[in-house]
């Protein structure tokens, strides 16, 4: 290709950084204007209820919340773009030393869940598209269905019951991990939240991929490759998975990103010290800081998923590569 093409990639790899940098900033001021909002005083949540009127007015202004909140709001997000994420108005720790270990916790949660269900998903909606209204089809419909309409808390509570009680105890149903602790350490107490995670996103993901796949099957190109006596294996490897890729990256784009969110849940069922552990106890003790930090972190995630989603369907799109759209 000419730079031509490839300068105009560029651009439009520009503006989609932009758009997702305006993305990540809006979602700023939602989370600003959401913490304040919440009921109560944190500088009351941090020094008690028997404090005095006068000792949480001092904290008050020791913390800077006597100020407009325009004001709080541009003070915080010029710390943030200087690398300084805060202070925890509860421990009175950095911020960034605060979730440090639980956004590596989260992350090894979420690659190792990610690293199951994307190439199983494929798998079981290429084999169900593959074979139509067969056995295999239809049992994969309703087993995905009655995933479906299971919450990610009820799929892990019944994970839990299954085996860590009474029926089979097997797997420990709570993660004990110790701060700073390797979660890959103790391999056996990330099997069920990782089950929880991938059994709450292979529906969806398992059958965006047989829909693509049926479609594929059923184009002009793939009758007259069958016509022409290419064997079946070579169709599906050459024409049809290659060319139900795209909506596959989508889907596992957002895949990711709804396990980001997913975490949320699942580690508040297992007690895994994650991101999402933190914002919950975060959100009831009014640590600001630390809610605000965090759910930045899910945003940024879910425009980084979504990014890279987008670029790697314009590598494997010819047309979309050649337009450098």
């Amino acid at each position: 290709m000419d730079g031509r093409f490839s300068g105009s990639r560029r651009l439009w790899l520009v503006r989609r950084l932009l758009l997702g940098a305006a993305v990540v900033l809006l979602v700023s001021v939602l989370v600003f204007a959401a913490t304040q909002v919440l009921p109560g005083d944190p500088a009351r949540a941090v020094l008690g209820h028997d404090a005095t009127p006068e000792s949480v007015a001092a904290l008050r202004a020791e913390l800077g919340l006597d100020r407009p909140l325009i004001s709080q709001y541009l003070a915080w997000l010029g710390h943030i773009v200087t690398g300084d994420l805060g202070q925890s108005l509860v421990t009175r720790e950095p911020v960034a030393a605060l979730i440090g270990d639980r956004t590596i916790n989260s992350a090894v949660l979420v690659v190792i869940s990610a690293a199951i269900v994307v190439p199983l998903s494929v798998y079981v909606g290429a084999l169900a598209g593959r074979r139509r209204d067969r056995k295999f089809d239809k049992a994969m419909l309703v087993v995905t269905l009655g995933l479906t309409a299971l919450p990610e808390a009820i799929i892990a509570l019944l994970l839990v019951i299954l085996f860590s009680t009474s029926v089979l105890r097997l797997l420990p149903g709570t993660v004990l991990l110790g701060p700073g602790q390797n979660p890959l350490g103790q391999p056996a107490q990330l099997v069920l939240p990782v089950a929880a995670l991938v059994l709450g996103v292979l529906p969806y993901l398992s059958r965006l991929v047989r829909g693509s796949v049926i479609d594929v099957y059923e184009s002009e190109y793939v009758r007259i490759a069958r016509l022409k006596g290419v064997p079946e294996r070579v169709v599906l490897r050459r024409h049809v998975l290659s060319n139900a890729l795209v909506p596959a990256i989508q889907g596992t784009a957002l895949a990711l990103a709804y396990l980001t969110g997913g975490v949320v849940v699942v580690e508040q069922v297992f007690n895994y010290p994650g991101l999402g552990t933190t914002l919950v106890d975060a959100v009831n003790n009014r640590d600001f800081p630390v809610i605000q930090m965090v759910c930045l972190v899910f945003a940024a995630c879910y425009v980084i998923f979504n990014l890279l989603g987008d670029v790697l369907t314009v590598y494997v799109t010819p047309r979309l590569r050649t337009a450098g759209q």
